[in-house]
């Protein structure tokens, strides 16, 4: 028996005439049908490839539709949806149906308006799980070198700069707004690199504060200063025969600049306190969100030290800029977190998929690694629906935009404060869409919540 090549109901009912009915009713909205007139010639209809769903009859000669659903069961494997209709309407009979694995129960005579719904349900099942598959696949194949993700130009561009630098020793800056990966490419030059046995050491220099960053990346003696009660390699020194990434480099106080940019000419430091220098072998991949010449221009980056890390550049695109590459990366998250946190979370529904294309990401791939984790936990399981976004992207469904309401006289800083937490709990805590809408900048609100004695709103 051919298969119609499109979407395909299996019609079993020992009665012609309702066969014939459903036939004409069921490919009058679009769908191929095949029929069955008992268990025996439906398990031959089967065996020459599934349909998509099965709609069974409770009374079927030699063989009930309830004792074909528990055949069904019993072959294991993949089996489609099952909708059972009878003319008896016995919850009974629906009640064994349904622990059988039937999606639904409908009795005689048929409500077609249901019916249809059911059947497009189960089409738009099939269509989301389809692109699954693909998205699997896709992932499966691999889009980028190592870990990374992407299939648009830009991100291939990207790949390609990696691969060359990967296999040579060479320093580079990586540039990009913050959260596009660049700690992530860096571990991926790294382990692609033959100093990939070898350790990556990152150092943030935004998040060290300035009176302790020296000793981060130099080391101490033990007495150097108050409170070193004992010595401490520096990051040139953990990172020997490996990879030391430099985040934020335009943050680095440029009193230590010249310091820097000695050690790397040399290949050799000194730790605070020491009285010899030690030898090291390191490659070093630096990092900015900020525009690199700017920063030589405005004075934050010493122009030489530019030169001596920029053997190459690379520059990652913003995730607005590549929306073709956010079903990858979701599916990606998804699938991460549902084994992290154990919840059989499918995948995402087409119109929660729409959502996360057509939003700017101010906070880019760590954004949308953030937003996928929430979804999935609140989700738990299933397919992850636009409800299960955090609301700044669904929208507000009360229409317009939340308020806070401020008493007179309060003082300036106390509002500008209730201003800051109220629109970070918004925003679901994402500090790089409370800076995009406070018209301020992440470093700003996390200063701003330690003002407060917060880590976390």
């Amino acid at each position: 028996m051919h298969r119609p090549s499109r979407f395909t109901v299996l019609v079993i009912d020992d009665e012609p005439a309702v066969r014939e009915v459903l036939r004409m009713r069921i490919e009058g909205w679009g769908y191929g049908v095949l029929t069955a007139g008992d268990a025996t010639e439906a398990e031959r209809v089967l065996a020459e490839g599934a349909p998509d769903v099965i709609i069974t009859d409770v009374v079927l000669p030699g063989c009930s539709g309830v004792e074909f659903l528990a055949r069904l069961q019993e072959s294991g494997g993949k089996r489609p949806p099952v909708i059972v209709i009878t003319a008896h309407g016995n919850i009974e009979v629906a009640v064994e149906a349904m622990k059988l694995g039937a999606r639904d129960f409908l009795t005689k005579p048929l409500d077609y308006g249901k019916l249809r719904a059911l059947l497009a349900v189960e089409e738009a099942e099939l269509s989301h799980r389809s692109e699954l598959r693909e998205l699997e696949l896709r992932l499966a194949r691999g889009t980028g070198p190592g870990r990374l993700i992407g299939e648009s130009r830009a991100m291939r561009e990207v790949f390609q700069v990696i691969e060359m630098l990967a296999s040579s020793g060479a320093s580079a800056i990586l540039t990009g707004e913050s959260g596009t990966g660049k700690e992530v490419v860096a571990r991926v030059i790294h382990e692609l690199s033959d100093r990939r046995a070898g350790p990556f050491i990152a150092i943030n220099a935004a998040a060290i504060p300035e009176g302790l960053i020296e000793s981060e990346l130099f080391g101490h003696e033990k007495g150097a200063f108050t409170g070193a009660v004992q010595s401490r390699p520096g990051c040139f020194e953990q990172a020997d025969g490996g990879t030391l990434f430099l985040d934020e480099i335009g943050d680095m106080p440029l009193s230590l600049q010249p310091k820097l940019l000695r050690i790397l000419e040399e290949g050799r430091t000194r730790r605070l306190g020491g009285s010899r220098d030690i030898g090291f072998d390191v490659r070093v991949l630096a990092a900015t969100n900020r525009n690199p010449a700017d920063a030589v221009r405005n004075g934050l980056l010493r122009e030489d030290l530019y030169y001596r890390l920029n053997v190459f550049e690379i520059e990652l695109p913003p995730l607005r800029e590549r929306p073709g590459d956010i079903p990858l990366l979701a599916h990606h998250f998804v699938q991460q977190f549902r084994e992290k946190h154990r919840m059989p979370v499918e995948g995402l529904r087409s119109q929660t998929v729409a959502l996360l294309e057509a939003y700017p990401w101010p906070g880019n791939v760590r954004e949308l690694r953030n937003v996928i984790e929430r979804a999935v936990i609140v989700a738990r399981s299933g397919w992850i629906e636009p409800a299960h976004l955090p609301p700044y992207l669904r929208g507000n469904p009360e229409g317009g935009e939340p308020t806070i309401t401020l008493p007179v006289g309060i003082s300036a800083a106390e509002a500008e404060k209730q201003l800051i937490l109220k629109t970070l709990e918004y925003v679901g805590n994402n500090k790089a869409e409370a800076a995009r809408r406070l018209g301020l900048d992440v470093k700003t609100i996390r200063n701003k919540l330690r003002a407060y004695g917060l880590t976390e709103p």
